[in-house]
């Protein structure tokens, strides 16, 4: 790659690497397109947070945008990039039409994160004591939204081979606007198990999830109600650790130290935190993409105990590194059974590290997405040719959405 291309990173929020699995993957996008000599700019319409990462260290240039303003025109107009990257298709409908108009040659790269509209719908299952099937994503709102915004962007970054499946067989997507690119990691963070701390020196189990997510919040209720308790009659000892970033006053108030229920707020190093527990739970009941944490406890030779949505698209054909349940009473079961037999443990660490090998490593992937975004910019015109969809859709958002956003800004102009 050429050392003067560039790439805009337009962000729904500033990364925060140590809060989320989110702001960790925005980091490895970053390091990955530096490495094929991009020079990079990141910007956003969010405040500033207490915990976002100080990009300057990273040689990354911030950027603070506005939402429906025409200064933005002016700033893309004269960055003029090569590559504009969104995070997440809100993103990408605000910002994806004045990139179109002014920087029409650039490479429009979409990521998803996950998809959206699946975890909503699956969301809405759930509170309606029902089995979320495939159908329920043709009436989810978000989903016209979310696939008109894959359809709109040159390609879509995916981390789950099953949304990639859902996005071609539900909504009839073309493999070429779709790219497999899952969370990663570097060779140095393959676990060195003899260096870690042994199954005796171990204790405890942890729960660790941003709880602005709601996936979480509702794991922790459903360990709180329902598995916890099962757990602590055969293990009376045991403590089951919670943390996350951005803990409500709802979750705070679930703190019991009689139960051993004990809710400790945001990490300070969440690999210490799962380094020193012996088990990882993770009963998710709804949600969609790769799980952060669960690969994270695979970095800290932590076995962990999950549902088939917790490990959805994480583990192939591979055995996972614990155990992963729906059913309640066997999910409880089965994390005694974890937490007392040292073999099986062991066991569930060697997989572990043999999903991180075989399916995270960046050195699998580098190579290919580098390929894949130079031959997409080497045959951009016939690519949009190709996706005749999208620049239909393109043409007609860019209309009406130009309009509203043009509305809003003298609306905002007229009341200050």
């Amino acid at each position: 790659m050429n050392q003067t291309q560039s790439l805009l990173i337009i962000g729904f929020v500033w990364p925060e690497p140590n809060s989320s699995a989110a702001g960790g993957r925005m980091m490895q996008l970053i390091l990955l397109f530096q490495e094929q000599g991009f020079q990079v700019t990141f910007a956003s319409p969010a405040q500033d947070s207490d915990f976002m990462v100080d990009l300057s260290q990273y040689k990354v240039e911030k950027k603070s945008i506005a939402l429906n303003s025409s200064s933005f025109d002016t700033f893309v107009k004269e960055l003029n990039p090569t590559i504009v990257l969104f995070d997440r298709f809100m993103i990408e409908e605000q910002f994806g039409w004045r990139v179109a108009e002014n920087c029409p040659n650039a490479l429009r790269i979409l990521d998803t994160e996950d998809l959206h509209c699946l975890r909503l719908a699956r969301q809405k299952a759930f509170k309606e004591k029902r089995e979320f099937q495939t159908k329920d994503l043709l009436v989810e709102e978000v989903a016209k939204r979310e696939i008109a915004s894959i359809l709109r962007s040159d390609f879509s970054l995916m981390i789950s081979e099953f949304e990639i499946e859902l996005l071609k067989t539900t909504f009839k997507i073309d493999s070429s606007l779709l790219y497999y690119l899952p969370l990663l990691l570097e060779s140095h963070q393959i676990p060195d198990l003899e260096k870690f701390p042994s199954f005796e020196n171990r204790k405890d189990f942890v729960f660790i999830g941003n709880f602005l997510h709601e996936p979480n919040w509702n794991a922790v209720q459903y360990l709180k109600e329902a598995i916890w308790p099962l757990i602590k009659k055969e293990l009376p000892e045991a403590v089951l650790n919670i943390y996350g970033a951005y803990p409500s006053q709802k979750i705070l108030q679930l703190n019991n130290v009689k139960e051993g229920f004990l809710i400790k707020g945001r990490a300070e190093n969440a690999n210490e935190v799962v380094l020193k527990a012996r088990i990882v739970l993770a009963p998710l009941r709804f949600g969609a993409g790769i799980k952060g944490k669960l690969l994270e406890a695979m970095q800290c030779g932590t076995p962990s105990i999950t549902t088939s949505i917790g490990a959805e698209s994480m583990q192939a054909d591979l055995s996972w590194n614990g155990f992963v349940e729906d059913n309640l009473e066997i999910f409880a079961k089965k994390a005694v059974e974890l937490y007392q037999d040292k073999k099986l443990w062991l066991a569930a660490q060697i997989n572990g590290i043999a999903i991180i090998e075989k399916r995270y490593l960046r050195s699998s992937f580098e190579v290919d997405f580098e390929e894949r975004v130079e031959f997409t910019l080497n045959n951009l015109q016939q690519h949009r040719l190709n996706n005749f969809m999208g620049e239909l859709l393109q043409h007609h958002t860019l209309k009406s959405t130009m309009y509203m956003s043009k509305w809003i800004e003298t609306k905002n102009k007229n009341s200050n």
